[in-house]
């Protein structure tokens, strides 16, 4: 009995060991975390900076408008002149102007 057992766990073995390997190796075999996200986590955490910024400066005299009302070029010379008026940095406007592009029409 123990020489079946013995006898069959060497041709597992022998079996195991002359079976085909992945020729692909580990490192290729990983996926790569896509670039494309690293720049989606930029881009949403500037857009989240300009709502922030639309809604603390433009609120203090009138009522936010939804960004989906005007088109991009719509929104250039709103955005330039009310940057007097709220007296806020150049980044700062194209911060809010970048957010309300991209949600507009």
């Amino acid at each position: 009995m123990k020489l079946k057992i013995t006898l069959l766990s060497i041709l597992s073995l022998i079996i195991y060991s002359c079976a085909t390997k992945s020729s692909v190796p580990t490192e290729v075999a990983k996926k790569e975390e896509p670039k494309v996200m690293v720049f989606a986590t930029i881009l949403d955490t500037e857009l989240t900076e300009g709502k922030m910024l639309y809604e603390n400066n433009c609120n203090k005299c009138h009522e936010l408008f939804e960004p989906k009302r005007f088109t991009a070029s719509q929104w250039s010379p709103i955005v330039y002149r009310m940057q007097k008026e709220a007296g806020i940095t150049d980044v700062d406007r194209e911060k809010i102007y970048k957010y309300l592009t991209a949600n507009s029409q």
